[in-house]
């Protein structure tokens, strides 16, 4: 999934600072899985130079990116990702913040590996709505981290939403608790790159497979949203509804089959579709129902069917 330093930079160079650049695996612990960045490499000095120039050509090109926004979007060491609330979340609740599996700090989770109540007091770059960073979050546990049959993490923070408002006048992003529909205008919001990216779902992929790891119903993009390595859990936003209705995670960056940052489509009768370019998210209108009352995550809750350890 993700784009190798040389062609990340070259893509760059041609676009005159004007590519996207799509999801992040974390480099310590991710093995480059999905989009990721190596923040020690020359890639992470050139954002900084080209993230202006790319909002605003971005935004040109594409008008309707100017209705979604970066609050509420976080930047964590090597991804993106963004403070979520579910439809029944409180403000008194302890804050969530979502981005990739792939994305753990304690390393990618192994097919069939669900990481629950784990321990974690890693540090997320709260962003305003002009993508400047206002805070630092810090996170009390893992509460849910899996790459079967999606790639999501969802840390719970120290802060609740309340004091979070109070503090940034910054509200969480809600997550729609419906199955998005084909056709829809999308943005996806990298707070790592501070970029905006904005293009329609394409359709779904049944199953979409890389590597070791399969994952089900699978946000396809317009090709217009080419993400590159670093925007790894960013949210996914319907423009006309400003809810996240998908955590973006991989696309297929040289064509190959099936393989890691070469993800592949097999369809219900098994047939295998290559897209090359093509870049995907995973749903998370499932998430809601597997928490409850306090943000508590319950994998027994009625309609859940989130995977269990």
């Amino acid at each position: 999934m993700r784009k190798p330093l040389g062609a990340a930079l070259l893509a760059l160079a041609i676009a005159g600072a004007g590519a996207a650049p799509a999801a992040a695996a974390d480099v310590d612990t991710a093995q480059s899985f999905g989009k990721g960045v190596d923040t020690n490499s020359v890639t992470s000095v050139v954002r900084d130079t080209v993230t202006s120039a790319t909002e605003s050509l971005g935004q040109v090109l594409n008008p309707q990116v100017k209705a979604v926004n970066f609050a509420g979007t976080v930047s964590l060491s090597n991804c993106s990702g963004s403070v979520v609330r579910f439809p029944a979340s409180e403000d008194n609740d302890p804050a969530l913040a979502m981005s990739n599996g792939h994305c753990l700090e304690t390393g990618m989770p192994g097919p069939g590996e669900v990481v629950v109540d784990r321990a974690s007091s890693r540090t997320f770059g709260l962003l305003n709505a002009n993508g400047n960073k206002v805070a630092t979050l810090r996170a009390s546990k893992i509460a849910y981290g899996t790459m079967t049959d999606t790639d999501v993490s969802i840390y719970q923070l120290t802060t609740t939403y309340a004091q979070i408002k109070s503090s940034y006048g910054i509200n969480a992003l809600t997550m729609a608790d419906s199955h998005p529909t084909a056709g829809t205008a999308i943005t996806v919001a990298s707070g790592y790159w501070k970029r905006l990216y904005s293009c329609n779902i394409d359709g779904f992929a049944y199953r979409l497979k890389e590597g070791d790891w399969t994952f089900k119903d699978s946000v396809r993009y317009t090709s217009a949203c080419n993400t590159i390595g670093g925007t790894s859990g960013s949210p996914v936003i319907d423009q006309a509804t400003n809810k996240v209705v998908a955590v973006n995670n991989t696309g297929n960056e040289d064509g190959q089959r099936c393989t890691v940052n070469n993800p592949c489509e097999v369809d219900e009768s098994g047939n295998v579709t290559v897209r090359q370019g093509i870049n995907y998210a995973q749903q998370t209108y499932q998430i809601p129902a597997c928490f409850g009352v306090d943000n508590k995550l319950d994998l027994n809750a009625s309609g859940c069917v989130l995977p269990k350890p």
